[in-house]
């Protein structure tokens, strides 16, 4: 009868054990998630390519550092040859709003075309154009007001349905993704993926956007 109590005795405590670990282990991640869904596996990941399956980004990137303007060449000036010349400069590539001017960021092989984040090291591939980018201009940043509710590694929300040019992540916030980044966005799943919003630190009006499952990420402008 003794041996009989002492056993069960040990089964108690092991148990009892197990389940404190648990709970320690979930008070150690931090994280919350928002829209009533578990949150992503393997927080900490990032498999075999180094980028996404369930990998979250500690921070958002740095500023980029600030371009110097490159010195006028010492040369005479080229003669004016009128009309034929009217127009024909590359600054429309500048607006271009996607197409075959987009650029791509494949760095290793593997690695996805979008602007996407290292596992390894969390540094933020795709996020160099720094201030002056026209592509991400906004003429009345935070038009519709800033986002408030959780932003940062500790914040996973779920894609609740939409596209990229208005989609929600529950609670009643929507997004828009930059036109210019709308290809960067194709292959996500706008109504079951997470993903984790971050500061933009370059461009006045934007977050940014991060696929825990696909570690790419999109400029994106808070719509309310």
């Amino acid at each position: 009868m003794k041996a009989r109590f002492g056993f069960l005795t040990i089964i108690i405590l092991a148990a009892s054990s197990l389940v404190f670990a648990q709970g320690r282990g979930e008070e150690q991640h931090g994280g919350q998630q928002h829209g009533g869904q578990p949150q992503a596996s393997q927080p900490h990941g990032g498999g075999e390519r180094g980028v996404g399956n369930g990998h979250v980004p500690s921070k958002g990137p740095e500023p980029a550092p600030a371009r110097q303007a490159a010195p006028a060449p010492n040369r005479a000036p080229a003669p004016d040859r009128g009309a034929e010349n009217r127009g024909t400069d590359n600054r429309a590539a500048v607006t271009n709003r996607g197409g075959d001017n987009r650029a791509v960021y494949r760095d290793q092989e593997g690695h996805p075309e979008a602007p996407h984040v290292h596992a390894e090291d969390n540094r933020w591939i795709g996020h160099e154009g720094g201030r002056d980018d026209a592509h991400y201009h906004l003429d009345r940043p935070w038009e519709h007001g800033r986002f408030s509710a959780g932003i940062g590694p500790q914040h996973i929300w779920r894609l609740r349905g939409g596209n990229y040019n208005r989609f929600d992540v529950g609670d009643g916030f929507f997004f828009q993704v930059a036109p210019y980044d709308y290809a960067y966005c194709n292959n996500w799943l706008w109504d079951t993926d997470d993903i984790v919003i971050y500061d933009d630190p370059d461009h006045d009006g934007y977050y940014l956007a991060y696929n825990v499952r696909l570690g790419t990420y999109v400029h994106v402008i808070y719509m309310g």
